[in-house]
Order: structure tokens, then sequence, then C-alpha cells
């Protein structure tokens, strides 16, 4: 079965070139939601091998998510120390915000908006196998 991946970002364009770049070059599945809540439901219906989450979400921002997830993901899933690593998605505003998010070891970097495939590639090329 192949990885799978969850998406959070509120614009439908953007989720959209994500996941088809990734099902595209990586070995994958991917889920995509553009709700924080929903997000943390499906995180702990099923187990996920990356989350790529914006910082401005509803109903509660992605650093919320986040620390959220870190405790709860755990406790749903029996077995899994800690929950799945992290690919922030940041507007050109937010860039500033990632060297504070950066200190958790679960960060693997940051993917700016519009996102390009190259960023992309090189920042899943050692958490998701290439598509065969």
């Amino acid at each position: 079965m192949p990885p799978r991946v969850l998406i959070v970002e509120e614009s439908l364009p953007y989720r959209r070139v994500i996941r088809e770049a990734l099902i595209s070059f990586r070995h994958c599945e991917v889920d995509d939601t553009p709700n924080a809540e929903s997000a943390f439901e499906m995180c702990l219906r099923r187990e996920y091998a990356l989350l790529l989450i914006a910082l401005p979400l509803q109903p509660f921002s992605g650093i919320v998510l986040d620390r959220l997830l870190a405790k709860a993901y755990p406790y749903a899933h029996p077995g899994t120390h800690t929950a799945p690593p992290i690919i922030y998605l940041l507007r050109p505003t937010e860039v500033s915000q990632i060297y504070d998010l950066q200190r958790d070891a679960r960060v693997r970097g940051h993917l700016t908006i519009p996102p390009k495939l190259d960023s992309l590639l090189s920042l899943t090329q050692n958490l998701l196998p290439p598509r065969p």
C-alpha cells in the first residue's frame, strides 16, 4: 500500500496542483481538505506519511492543527510514537514565521505558494518513494 499524504490548504487550485504533482512523480495516495477541523479528524482516522499544511486555515491555524496532531496522533494510531512529518505551505508574507516553526524535528521545510514543482519534488524526495 503506498504512503498517504494529506494536503491542508484553503485554495482548491493550489490543492489540485500539489495533488497532481505528487501523484504524477511520487508513489503515494493523496487526500486533501480546506479545513483544519476536518484535517484533524482525517488524521485520527487514517495514518499519513506526510502532511502539507498551510498556516491560515479555518476554524484554527495550521500551527494549532500541528500542535493538536502532535499530541493526539500517537493515541489514535497505536504503535506510532509521533505525528507524521510536515511541510508548511507558506505565502510570501508568511515566510518569516518558518524559522520559529522549524524548531520541531517533524518540520521538513516549507513550500511557498504558488507551489513550484522542483521545490515540491526536492522536499519530498526523502519522504516519499518515486513513481515506478
